[in-house]
């Protein structure tokens, strides 16, 4: 299927600042892939999106270029590339990283949100009741990354930029999840309660094992669907690391999301 049909009756892309444009063709095309518009192995040939997209090859080149950096897609010669598939190692060891670092920054976090920090937390929680419902998942996304920024904030500027990195690349893993279970929204939502109740308490051990489980879940659930019986190993070990008790035993029976 070519690109044009594959983007049939979905909103064009559009610039609203032309020195913007690399930005832009990145960010709609990023969304088209993790959305599952461009699912795995589509073939995206340059000549093919510029004359779909109206754009010339520079900023498509450029945009290109950054979705090769976040793993989405492959390079391949003759200006060619392919929308990349689930590799469940990749995605095991990617959220290691962020079971280890977004667990120390709820720890760190835990007892020092401010009153606006508290604030903007249960209105992002409530934002993501209501665009996840209407069913607007770009949106939905914002207030989830936001969500989670705020309990994370005390860990400092270089690993706070390293967990936004981490939780970028994990968007479309979390599509997925919420793709496979539709029903569990409201578990997801009980987790991210949990985590908030814990920092905004000061309870670190209770913050640190709660945002360690919400996300190892998450990689557990998507892994145990694309490929059944591989298991998430690294995850396992920063779970081990985090929760003593191990993925065994508490670290597989507490919350997980």
């Amino acid at each position: 299927m070519s690109i044009g049909e594959l983007l049939g009756g979905r909103d064009g892309l559009r610039i609203t600042d032309p020195r913007q444009t690399s930005v832009s063709v990145h960010a709609y095309l990023r969304d088209l892939i993790i959305s599952g518009v461009l699912p795995p192995d589509t073939q995206l040939k340059q000549a093919e999106l510029a004359r779909v997209l109206a754009v010339s090859r520079t900023p498509l080149r450029e945009a290109f270029r950054m979705l090769q950096e976040e793993g989405l897609i492959s390079a391949e010669p003759n200006q060619r590339s392919r929308v990349v598939g689930l590799d469940a190692d990749e995605l095991d060891s990617l959220y290691a990283a962020r079971v280890t670092l977004e667990a120390l920054g709820a720890r760190l976090t835990a007892g020092a949100l401010t009153r606006d920090e508290a604030r903007s937390a249960t209105a992002a929680f409530r934002e993501m009741e209501r665009t996840y419902r209407a069913g607007d998942m770009a949106s939905w996304t914002v207030a989830h990354r936001s969500f989670h920024r705020l309990l994370v904030g005390r860990c400092g500027t270089t690993v706070l930029r390293t967990i936004n990195s981490y939780a970028e690349q994990s968007e479309r893993y979390v599509r997925i999840d919420q793709a496979q279970h539709r029903t569990d929204f409201p578990a997801r939502q009980r987790e991210h309660q949990a985590i908030f109740d814990a920092v905004r308490d000061g309870d670190a051990d209770a913050a640190t094992a709660a945002m360690a489980a919400h996300l190892a879940g998450t990689a557990r659930r998507v892994v145990d669907g694309h490929a059944p019986g591989h298991g998430t190993p690294c995850v396992d070990a920063a779970m081990e690391l985090l929760v003593p008790s191990g993925p065994g035993s508490a670290g597989r029976s507490a919350p997980t999301g």
